[in-house]
């Protein structure tokens, strides 16, 4: 099973729409980029059905290399999370 890439992912849109895949190509980094300064912003994306962007504060902890075992100190940071919908997770589940 290999991943769907943002090319793909394009051109399956361009696919189901009729549109140019430049076209395509166009709405969907359109909307990566809607999503991102969103979020960038602070403010959380929810797609009905689909799932809920947010960002989640990560505090200030201690970490290990594991090259090395040496003891690091790990920066706090705002780090971006999905929660799947209903609808998601019940068409993954049909996978199976």
């Amino acid at each position: 099973m290999s991943n769907l890439t943002k090319k793909d992912l394009t051109a399956k849109v361009a696919e189901v729409t009729g549109q140019s895949k430049a076209a395509s190509e166009k709405a969907v980094n359109a909307v990566i980029e809607t999503i991102s300064g969103a979020l960038s912003h602070g403010k959380g994306v929810t797609l009905v059905g689909f799932g809920t962007f947010t960002t989640v504060a990560r505090s200030a902890r201690q970490g290990r290399n594991p090259k090395t075992g040496a003891k690091i100190k790990i920066k706090a940071s705002t780090v971006p999370k999905f929660r799947p919908g209903k609808a998601l997770k019940d068409a993954v589940a049909k996978v199976k």
